[in-house]
């Protein structure tokens, strides 16, 4: 089998990669996988270049927003795991450019490649919040794209979607939810020390439900939909086994931290709610800001089932929040990021 990574270097995609070379608890026969990676011009390819002693890795220099640098990625391959995307722009644009343009670029090369099979990573934000907050959403339900981020994953999707139906490729649509886990980025370090403060901002009463993903979770399901021939055409949300509240969610983090102290401020859901619509007003105007984005979504229940992901794919979350939190409190431990 001759796979193809993208978003290397990247949280999720190091991640998989790794666990790739080491082995995973599934039938499928990753030992004999010719791995080759996708990289960004001028991306650091330290982390590839340090792996590539275990086993031999293949890397290619090309863009997602320039098709014409993508054949030789795609030449040869048979299944393709596309993680690159954009998460936190300086500008509205680049979602479109990246996460949609850019899937469009790849899937289309991949077919002129005679690619078999393409497995995306989506986003929870597809499916936007819950109607409703206990009734966790579903495959099912219709897509809401939380504003431009979800929008530009959403139409992602589409493409997918349309290329399967013409039967120019298999695809299969996972859409996990918010990450967590070692080689965490800088958003979730700085996460991690306000909660250490011991005073973090709580919008609401914290009760809003959120479901999370380890980043292990989310890569033993990409190496369940590979596996899987009834996955084809198919999404699947992918998430922990149960959604938490935001309140167990710093409450868990504290106490892994051993912060004695912990009183986070409560602000009213109004606050949440004028950052929402902040976000919504600069979004419009082409403009993204990091800290209005996350303080604006930070009151709302977002939260899934994995019914469907567990029965027909056999997913099995086995990592859940305490564990994983505590993984990834360790590992800021080792690198100095957290003392």
């Amino acid at each position: 089998m001759r796979v193809l990574l993208t978003g290397i270097p990247g949280w999720i995609g190091n991640r998989f990669l790794n666990i790739l070379l080491k082995g995973f608890n599934t039938k499928c026969p990753v030992n004999n996988w010719k791995i080759r990676c996708l990289v960004m011009p001028g991306a650091d390819l330290s982390f590839i270049n340090n792996l590539s002693r275990i086993k031999n890795i293949e890397c290619i220099v090309s863009d997602v927003t320039k098709p014409e640098t993508l054949k030789n990625a795609v030449s040869d391959i048979d299944l393709v795991f596309h993680m690159a995307g954009i998460i936190h722009p300086k500008k509205i644009s680049q979602f479109y450019q990246i996460n949609t343009l850019g899937t469009k670029n790849l899937i289309e090369a991949s077919i002129n490649a005679g690619v078999k099979k393409f497995i995306y990573i989506s986003s929870n934000s597809v499916g936007g919040i819950n109607k409703k907050p206990y009734v966790l959403m579903c495959e099912q339900d219709p897509p809401r794209p939380y504003l431009n981020y979800g929008l530009s994953k959403y139409k992602a999707e589409c493409v997918l979607k349309h290329f399967q139906e013409l039967g120019k490729i298999e695809t299969v649509v996972l859409r996990p939810c918010w990450f967590y886990g070692p080689n965490q980025p800088l958003r979730q370090t700085t996460f991690l020390k306000m909660i250490k403060k011991g005073r973090p901002i709580m919008f609401g009463n914290g009760e809003n439900l959120r479901s999370m993903t380890y980043l292990d979770n989310l890569c033993q399901a990409m190496l369940l939909a590979a596996e899987r021939k009834s996955a084809n055409g198919q999404t699947y949300w992918i998430a922990d086994e149960r959604p938490y509240t935001c309140n167990e969610i710093y409450k868990t983090i504290a106490e892994l931290l051993n912060v004695k102290d912990f009183k986070p401020i409560y602000l009213s859901e109004f606050v949440s709610n004028v950052f929402f619509l902040f976000d919504k007003a600069l979004q419009q105007s082409g403009l993204y800001v990091k800290e209005v984005h996350v303080a604006g979504e930070m009151n709302k229940n977002i939260a899934c089932s994995i019914d469907k992901a567990k029965e027909e794919l056999g997913y099995n979350p086995k990592i859940g929040l305490r564990e994983g939190m505590l993984r990834s409190i360790d590992w800021c431990k080792k690198n100095g990021i957290i003392v």
